[in-house]
């Protein structure tokens, strides 16, 4: 899939470049509290459930379900219209802010709980985004 040239891009700072090193190399890549074992997301250095350094870097699955969306209409640079703006919930708990492509983007299609899967999508020779599309079967 190839992007709308003018989407903004992501500047990685020290605390998400684990994130952003792993989606360039086909990893979703999150964080786990080293004192409860609970999954977060976005990247920090320090676990938002006890405020402990204790933290670790782990590969994600990549699926998920999709918890939320909108279908947003309006022309806005670097995204062509209609695309959906979601929250999905990863299968390690966490829930992230993504697109989701390869599928119409209507709410006949768009089911609230539908499986998804994660899609990287290269921006540069830096940075790679993660997507999610309708897992596929089997």
């Amino acid at each position: 899939m190839a992007l709308e040239p003018g989407r903004p891009r992501p500047e990685p700072t020290p605390e998400t470049k684990h994130f952003w090193e792993g989606t360039k190399n086909g990893k979703l890549l999150l964080q786990r509290c080293g004192d409860t074992g609970r999954a977060y997301f976005p990247p920090r250095p320090f676990s938002p459930y006890t405020g402990t350094r204790n933290v670790e870097v782990f590969e994600a699955s990549g699926r998920a379900t999709l918890h939320s969306y909108v279908i947003h209409h309006r022309p806005v640079p670097g995204f062509k219209p209609p695309y959906a703006i979601a929250v999905v919930e990863l299968e390690e708990g966490p829930r992230m802010m993504t697109n989701i492509v390869d599928c119409a983007q209507t709410p006949e299609a768009l089911v609230l709980d539908m499986p998804l899967e994660v899609a990287f999508t290269p921006m540069d020779d830096e940075i790679t985004l993660a997507l999610f599309r309708p897992a596929k079967e089997g």
